[in-house]
């Protein structure tokens, strides 16, 4: 995540020529957009949207993490998500539940990178969510500079762009209106 962040995250940005953006981030995408925020100091932010990130490892995504990964081996999601990334599938599945399994990431925490977001960002987490508690989003809250709008969403686990689209696409289009017109007041 540290590399997506912090390397390739820039050159993407600057071979697309990026001049202004807000960054989206859903789960691990969250944590690399925090990454970014707070260790490039990127000029061209002006908002962050994170949907689920996870800024440290705790146990209650560790067993999620290790209960799905026998429903890959033995349901049908490995099925459902080669609809997503084809061929790469096993690679991209495995690559994300070795990583947060092996034991040498226990101590991941990107807390440090938070004091560094100054831009303006909207935290989207599901109440219900199976890998991440709200201590995630309390030290997000309490960590960034910036100003942090949260929203808790009912009804919805670690995808609220899946779960409640409708909220979701709401909170982010009310949020990028705010930032654009430079008016943060507004309420979620």
């Amino acid at each position: 995540m540290h590399d997506e962040a912090l390397i390739t995250l820039p050159q993407v940005l600057d071979l697309m020529k990026i001049r202004q953006t807000i960054l989206v981030g859903h789960s691990d995408g969250g944590s690399i957009v925090l990454i970014h925020a707070g260790g490039t100091r990127d000029s061209r932010l002006r908002g962050l949207i994170l949907e689920a990130p996870h800024v440290f490892v705790e146990e209650f995504g560790l067993a999620r993490t290790r209960e799905i990964a026998e429903e890959y081996r033995n349901g049908q999601l490995r099925s459902r998500l080669e609809r997503y990334h084809g061929s790469n599938v096993d690679c991209a599945f495995w690559g994300w539940n070795a990583i947060w399994l092996n034991p040498e990431f226990a101590a991941w925490n990107i807390e440090a990178y938070l004091p560094g977001i100054e831009v303006p960002a909207l935290l989207i987490q599901g109440e219900d969510d199976q890998y991440g508690t709200l201590e995630h989003v309390r030290r997000i809250e309490a960590g960034c500079d910036g100003l942090v709008k949260t929203a808790i969403l009912a009804d919805c686990g670690h995808s609220p762009h899946l779960d409640q689209t409708a909220q979701t696409l709401e909170l982010m289009t009310m949020f990028v209106g705010t930032v654009l017109r430079g008016d943060l007041s507004d309420k979620l």
